[in-house]
């Protein structure tokens, strides 16, 4: 397989976790690429030209992070990632770290493209106030509370979201603001999977 990818994208985070959880990093060769590049290989894999994208031993061409992973989850070894025990849990968990990360992505997006006065405009106020709000959900979520480190889907998104907050938006200071949520993702986050995919 083949995954397009560049090493500060949240999105492409979240696969290479998964393709570490899943015991599948061996069969993936990582093409670096720059998706904002009019020249890049991407386009001519994808008319999106966004990255994440996988191409599977098949030649078919997936984009979208959850939609990856959740192919990952099916073709890899080892605990699944999406349990159907806890489904919706962890469907529901993992929504909202995809919406976490969607709001600091634009945010950081916003501000390179349109400087920090963007912050101010109704748009960027709602993807602020989107932040804060779900830092207050999660920090108050069942499974946060109950301190379960099982990297489901869900808390490998949650996780990375929160990492990517810390790498570009660290004025959130969510870890001091939240020690419950802090002390819940310091236990996700352990392990090869995340060590090895840090952003840079």
């Amino acid at each position: 397989m083949q995954l397009y990818l560049n090493t500060s994208s949240p999105y492409a985070r979240v696969v290479r976790v998964c393709l570490y959880e899943k015991q599948l990093i061996e069969r993936t060769e990582l093409c670096w690429c720059d998706p904002w590049a009019a020249d890049s290989e991407l386009v001519q894999i994808t008319p999106l030209s966004r990255i994440p994208t996988l191409v599977t031993d098949a030649g078919d061409v997936i984009t979208e992070s959850l939609l990856i992973a959740h192919y990952l989850d099916a073709v890899g070894e080892g605990p699944s990632l999406i349990p159907s025990t806890i489904l919706a849990e962890t469907l529901a968990l993992a929504g909202l770290g995809q919406g976490l990360m969607d709001a600091a992505f634009n945010v950081v997006i916003g501000r390179k493209h349109g400087g920090n006065e963007v912050d101010t405009t109704l748009l960027g106020q709602r993807r602020l106030k989107a932040i804060e709000r779900t830092l207050i959900t999660l920090n108050a979520h069942p499974s946060v509370l109950a301190g379960s480190a099982q990297r489901t889907l869900g808390a490998i998104t949650v996780a990375v979201a929160l990492a990517y907050i810390s790498f570009r938006l660290p004025a959130f200071d969510w870890q001091n603001r939240y020690p419950t949520l802090h002390a819940w993702q310091a236990k996700v986050v352990e392990g090869e999977s995340f060590a090895l995919t840090e952003f840079e």
